[in-house]
């Protein structure tokens, strides 16, 4: 049976997909929800975010737009926050919620925040992992070089690696925006919960994309342990 073909991957890897797709789903649902929900303050999403920069004292932060809708981030390299189209411009609950999410980052490199230098440290590795890993995997089966498929999949568990150390990050930025949020008065208690509903859907993306690459590992794991 060809490598890939197997019911570890029907058992393992389908239902983590299928997960992330809910992960997805709900992401997806939850933020259309309360878009329609407007803050009582009237500000938009990039007032807002100036106004947590400032707060911080990190002035030298920007606040740029991107195209694109949920395509939302914090740039290291640039310092800048990039909010997406749908964002920038809006006064919902749901784009205030994932700005002061995106300025959470922001906080965290300024303050040294060591989950995301441990995140930024393991970045290089598990890039190189999430192109090489699988190659060299099928490769390594191919051919019956059981060390090759060793090596592909120990880099694949650096990505696995790097997913996890993002989820303390994820949820980190998100603590960060609600308590802003909340001790600024910038949203009411009952927008504010609203807020928390929709950066805990985001939030549970990346659980489910960990959860799909722990699948994974097992799987080539447990095909790598049968091949042997």
């Amino acid at each position: 049976m060809f490598w890939f073909y197997d019911y570890y991957y029907i058992v393992l890897v389908v239902p983590a997909i299928l997960i992330s797709l809910f992960a997805q789903f709900k992401v997806q649902s939850t933020y259309r929800k309360y878009a329609q929900v407007m803050s009582s303050r009237n500000r938009t999403a990039a007032e807002i975010t100036r106004q947590i920069l400032d707060r911080n004292g990190l002035l030298n932060v920007a606040v740029e737009g991107v195209r694109g809708s949920l395509t939302d981030h914090y740039d290291p390299r640039t310092n800048v926050i990039r909010l997406s189209d749908s964002v920038r411009g809006d006064v919902s609950v749901a784009s205030i919620g994932v700005a002061a999410h995106e300025a959470g980052h922001a906080v965290q490199y300024a303050t040294g925040y060591f989950p995301i230098k441990l995140r930024n440290a393991v970045l290089p590795v598990a890039n190189i992992g999430s192109t090489l890993s699988v190659p060299l995997i099928f490769i390594g089966f191919l051919f019956s070089m059981q060390p090759l498929v060793t090596f592909g999949i120990l880099l694949f568990s650096c990505v696995l690696l790097f997913q996890l150390v993002t989820l303390p990050v994820e949820f980190d930025a998100s603590r960060r925006a609600i308590k802003t949020l909340d001790e600024g008065g910038i949203l009411s208690s009952e927008e504010l919960t609203g807020a928390k509903k929709v950066l805990g859907a985001a939030a549970m993306t990346y659980v489910a994309a960990a959860l799909t690459s722990a699948a994974q590992l097992l799987r080539l794991v447990l095909i790598s342990r049968r091949r042997d």
